[in-house]
């Protein structure tokens, strides 16, 4: 995997493998029609489907067929690839109906691994199982804390979380709390705790709603507040995080500005609950803002490329990206927040270059099922 300015390009195992063989030993591929049957939402259609990425994939012999949803998927096709962002159980027993009776289609991706990042107690749990920590950083979660009960109860589950209000600084052994409470260790070092909370809805559904946010100040707020939800707690992170999309095997990097940091003055002095829409959609790009270097910094290449590998393995996906953030003060010390499959409106469509990675990544997929049916046919 190698990062071209803020790309990088990782060739697959297969492409490893063939390394050294004599040219004639395999024929290149003939330019053959790769059906790409769609079900998405018309908001995404539109978002998704620009002009320059519908000429590259023309070139490329790439056709994309709209997935009737009022007609049965199996009396439809035939297709190489179904590219969906659909939710519901209906379309997902659909889905796996299909995936059963045409196994030789690549489904982007799989109904099931989809699932659970639909639920934020599940969505960063494979990063916190993995617990990745090298020369370049090390990357983990915030501690969270799921509430699903009535508000009254918010306080002392907080409490009991080690996330108890009113707000302040406390020196806690990092790691001294329970996986299943928390989702991961942090580094098991002694540190000042940052006592503020962010709230998000624990189901992640697609809806506006579901991506709004809650900055909660003080114990009082948190009852106000309504279930179910995710108490994450917030770690300053200078005001930027990085979106990393991930499109197969490529990755692609951007800045985006979030929310800002804060201080001690503000822990004292503020109450309440502060409520703010989907801010990494809301907020505008950073790449070519004037930030401290520090803060500015793109996370590691090598450190991306782990990361990238495992949770595509863990997760059995090929389209997503991860929100990471720094904590402020500190050079290697990442946090993921959020995974979302195959992002919406403000994020592939927004990446630059994305018409020819995802066109790009479409052909290497055709390549690889050509591949695999000339070595069976031998």
């Amino acid at each position: 995997m190698r990062l071209i300015g803020e790309i990088s390009y990782v060739r697959n195992e297969e492409d490893k493998e063939n390394e050294g063989v004599p040219p004639m030993s395999l024929p290149p591929p003939p330019q053959q029609t790769l059906v790409v049957g769609y079900a998405l939402t018309s908001k995404k259609v539109k978002s998704f489907f620009q002009p320059k990425l519908e000429a590259l994939a023309r070139k490329k012999g790439i056709v994309f067929v709209a997935i009737d949803q009022s007609q049965l998927l199996l009396d439809q096709g035939p297709f190489d690839i179904i590219l969906h962002k659909l939710t519901g159980k209906e379309w997902q027993q659909v889905l796996e109906d299909y995936m059963e009776n045409h196994p030789e289609v690549t489904v982007l991706d799989p109904p099931a691994a989809i699932q659970r990042l639909y639920n934020r107690q599940s969505m960063l749990q494979d990063v916190a199982d993995l617990n990745l920590s090298n020369c370049y950083g090390r990357v983990g979660t915030p501690r969270q804390l799921v509430i699903t009960k009535d508000s009254s109860s918010i306080p002392d589950a907080v409490s009991r979380a080690g996330l108890a209000l009113p707000l302040g600084e406390a020196c806690v052994p990092r790691g001294s709390c329970s996986l299943a409470m928390f989702g991961i260790a942090r580094y098991g070092r002694y540190i000042p705790v940052r006592r503020h909370t962010v709230a998000k809805p624990l189901v992640v559904d697609g809806s506006a709603k579901s991506h709004e946010l809650s900055l909660a100040y003080d114990e009082f707020s948190l009852s106000k507040l309504d279930p179910p939800f995710v108490l994450q707690e917030f770690i300053n992170h200078g005001g930027v995080l990085f979106k990393v999309y991930i499109v197969g095997e490529a990755i692609k990097v951007v800045r985006r500005f979030s929310l800002p940091d804060v201080s001690k003055r503000e822990l004292l002095s503020s109450t309440g609950v502060f409520q703010f829409p989907r801010v990494s959609c809301a907020a505008a790009s950073a790449d070519d803002a004037d930030l401290d270097p520090s803060i500015a910094e793109l996370p590691p290449r090598p450190l991306l490329e782990k990361l990238a590998r495992e949770l595509r393995r863990r997760l059995g996906l090929r389209l997503f990206n991860i929100d990471i953030i720094r904590e402020h003060g500190t050079r290697d010390g990442f946090y993921v927040i959020d995974i979302n499959y195959f992002p919406g409106k403000w994020s592939y469509s927004k990446m630059p270059g994305y018409d020819h990675i995802f066109i790009d990544f479409l052909a290497s997929m055709a390549r690889s099922k050509y591949k695999k049916r000339l070595s069976s046919s031998n």
